[in-house]
């Protein structure tokens, strides 16, 4: 039974066959993130996702176009496992156009640049990659698991395999406290992977998780609305793309923007600039209506 499964996705698989290939993450230590407490991460037996493919297969063999991979980190499978499952989607489903996948850098980096390639073959057009911060001392603090060098490595790595690359940041990870000095940091990593796609979301607590105990302590100091947008100003200055598209539009943010980097950096910083002179709290989006 698959029944403890978790459904997680990026926002862009809303249309997608969520196919679970694993459970749980495979790190699952990030101090902010509360997604799979308590949930022991596992591999599903090659049969077990092989009868999920069949079942819907039954109706939608001709029309599925897209699947994601579920759950935390599939990237983590051993190649072998995933070449098998890959293989499975592209013979039960002729028209399938994309495969994508959540990855961790540690997975990224576990895998050749072969093997990424292989990957890619046989479908897997776009991954997933959780970069959090460029501040190499938050980083370690958060627990992510992976450095600075690690986490452009594993992004540059699955550019170079032909996979589209989406990467996110979180506003407001640093605290107060470390708010510009995380903000600059984000925005020299984000440059130096040069992702296809980034998503800046802005920090919200989960109870249960070790940086919410943190809050409740006084240890960490969420920062405000105005100075998450202060936060995004620094990245977006600082950040240098060749050709990325960069969104601040999940439902955690407190003011949706979307801009294709580096032709709208202007617009952008204009839009950003305006609402902190203003200091409208009207144009931000509510407390009540955020979501992780």
């Amino acid at each position: 039974m698959y029944n403890e499964q978790v459904i997680v996705r990026p926002p862009s698989e809303a249309n997608s066959f969520l196919l679970p290939v694993t459970l749980g993450c495979s790190h699952n230590k990030c101090t902010f993130c509360g997604t799979f407490t308590g949930i022991k991460f596992k591999i599903r037996p090659l049969e077990d996702i092989k009868r999920s493919i069949d079942k819907v297969a039954e109706n939608y063999s001709w029309s599925m176009r897209q699947v994601f991979l579920e759950n935390g980190d599939a990237l983590i499978c051993p190649q072998r496992r995933l070449v098998e499952v890959l293989k499975y989607l592209n013979q039960k489903f002729p028209r399938l156009h994309r495969i994508g996948t959540y990855a961790t850098p540690q997975s990224a980096l576990i895998k050749s640049a072969d093997e990424l390639k292989e990957l890619n073959q046989l479908g897997l057009k776009i991954a997933y990659l959780g970069v959090e911060t460029g501040d190499e001392e938050l980083l370690k603090k958060i627990n992510k698991g992976a450095s600075y060098d690690e986490i452009v490595e594993a992004g540059r790595k699955i550019k170079q395999a032909g996979i589209t690359l989406s990467v996110t940041v979180i506003l407001g990870l640093g605290g107060v406290e470390g708010s510009r000095k995380h903000a600059l940091g984000t925005a020299r990593i984000l440059t130096d992977i040069d992702p296809d796609f980034a998503g800046a979301l802005t920090l919200m607590l989960v109870p249960g998780t070790p940086l919410h105990k943190e809050w409740e302590e006084g240890k960490f100091t969420l920062i405000s609305p105005f100075q998450s947008l202060e936060e995004l100003k620094l990245i977006i200055e600082n950040s240098n793309f060749i050709k990325c598209f960069f969104t601040a539009n999940h439902a955690s943010n407190y003011l949706p923007i979307k801009a294709r980097l580096p032709q709208q950096k202007a617009e952008m910083l204009k839009l950003i600039d305006e609402v902190l002179t203003s200091k409208d709290m009207s144009r931000l989006r509510p407390e009540f209506i955020r979501a992780l």
